[in-house]
C-alpha cells in the first residue's frame, strides 16, 4: 500500500488475478466515484496524477479506481491472447465494480478505455453515471491505428530509461511539441516497468497479435450503435489536436449526435493526451461536479 493509493487484486471470470489502483478513502459517500481505465498497451499508472487531482480536491475528493486489464501492468498474462479483446476486457471491468461493490460510477477512458466504456453502456448501462472519451470515438481512422501497430511490432528495447524517454520523443515527438522534458519523463515512467535492470514495456507481448490480424485495406468498422447508449449520459469528448486516431470530422459528427456532448481539443498533443497536461484535471473535475449537480445519480 502506498499513501496515495492501494493495490486491489480480484478474480476474473477465468481464473486470472487482475489489478486497479484504488486513490481515496470514502471520505465523502456521497461524491460520484471515478473509475479510468486505460489504452491499448497502457496500465492504471498513465492516471496517476490525475487521481491524485480528483481524489485529493480540496471541494469534493472522489474515490478513483484505475484498472489494469489482463496482460496488462501487475494484471495477471492470459495464457490464451484471444481474450484480449473489448468484450472480455469489458466484463473483466464489470467484474471488478461488483467485488469492490460500486454500482455506478464516472468512466474516464483512454482509447481502448472508452471503446470499453461503449461496451459496457450496452451491458451494463445503470453504472454509466457520466463519461470521458480521451482521443477516442465511434470510427477509428485506419491509419492511426496501423501506426500503433508498427511501433508496438518493431519498437525497440532500450538498454536504459534514458533511452527508453529518447525513443518516446522520436516515435511521438512530432505530434506532442507541447510536452515538456518532465512530462516525457513521467509519461514514459508508466509504459515501462524495470526487469533485470533494464525498462521492458509493461504489457504481454502477445497482444500485438490481435492487431496483426486487422486488414488496414479494408474500411474500419465503425461503433456509432453502442455510441447511441451514452447519448442519456453527460459526456466530455477530448480530442488531440494532432491525433491519428480520432479525426476531426468524427469528433464534430459525435457531438451533432451527442447535443450535450462538452468536447476539449488538446493542442499540441495528438494520440492520445495526456490527462494530468493542459488543465485537464480541473476541467475533467468540473465536468464530473456538474453531472452530479445534473442529478445523475
Amino acid at each position: 500500500m502506498g499513501d496515495d493509493f492501494r493495490d486491489f487484486f480480484y478474480t476474473s471470470g477465468n481464473g486470472l488475478r487482475l489489478h486497479a489502483r484504488i486513490y481515496g478513502r470514502d471520505l465523502h459517500e456521497d461524491a460520484l466515484p471515478v473509475v479510468c481505465l486505460p489504452g491499448l498497451s497502457r496500465n492504471a499508472r498513465e492516471f496517476h496524477e490525475l487521481a491524485l487531482a480528483l481524489s485529493q480536491d480540496a471541494k469534493r475528493p472522489r474515490k478513483v479506481v484505475a484498472f489494469d486489464y489482463r496482460g496488462r501492468g501487475r494484471s495477471e498474462r492470459d495464457p490464451d491472447w484471444r481474450n484480449y479483446t473489448v468484450t472480455v476486457e469489458a466484463e473483466d471491468i464489470a467484474a471488478g465494480l461488483t467485488v469492490l461493490g460500486i454500482a455506478h460510477a464516472a468512466f474516464i477512458g483512454t482509447s481502448r478505455g472508452g471503446l470499453i466504456i461503449m461496451a459496457l453502456a450496452a451491458s451494463r448501462p445503470a453504472a454509466l453515471k457520466a463519461a470521458v472519451l480521451n482521443d477516442i470515438g465511434p470510427v477509428i481512422e485506419g491509419a492511426g491505428l496501423a501506426h500503433i501497430r508498427s511501433y508496438l511490432v518493431n519498437a525497440p528495447r532500450p538498454e536504459s530509461f534514458e533511452e527508453a524517454v529518447r525513443l518516446q520523443k522520436s516515435v511521438h515527438g512530432q505530434a506532442f511539441p507541447a510536452l515538456t522534458e518532465a512530462d516525457w519523463e513521467r509519461h514514459t515512467h508508466t509504459l515501462y516497468r524495470i526487469e533485470n535492470g533494464r525498462p521492458v514495456p509493461d504489457y504481454d507481448r502477445r497482444l500485438v497479435k490481435t492487431l496483426q490480424k486487422i486488414d488496414f485495406s479494408r474500411p474500419m468498422a465503425t461503433a456509432w450503435p453502442r455510441f447511441v447508449g451514452l447519448a442519456r449520459i453527460p459526456l466530455l469528448a477530448i480530442r488531440g489536436a494532432n491525433s491519428g486516431l480520432l479525426s476531426r470530422e468524427t469528433f464534430a459528427e459525435m457531438a451533432r449526435r451527442h447535443p450535450a456532448l462538452e468536447a476539449i481539443e488538446v493542442d499540441g498533443q495528438g494520440h492520445a493526451p495526456l490527462l494530468e497536461t493542459a488543465d485537464l484535471p480541473r476541467r475533467i473535475a468540473g465536468f464530473i461536479a456538474r453531472a452530479e449537480r445534473r442529478g445523475v445519480r
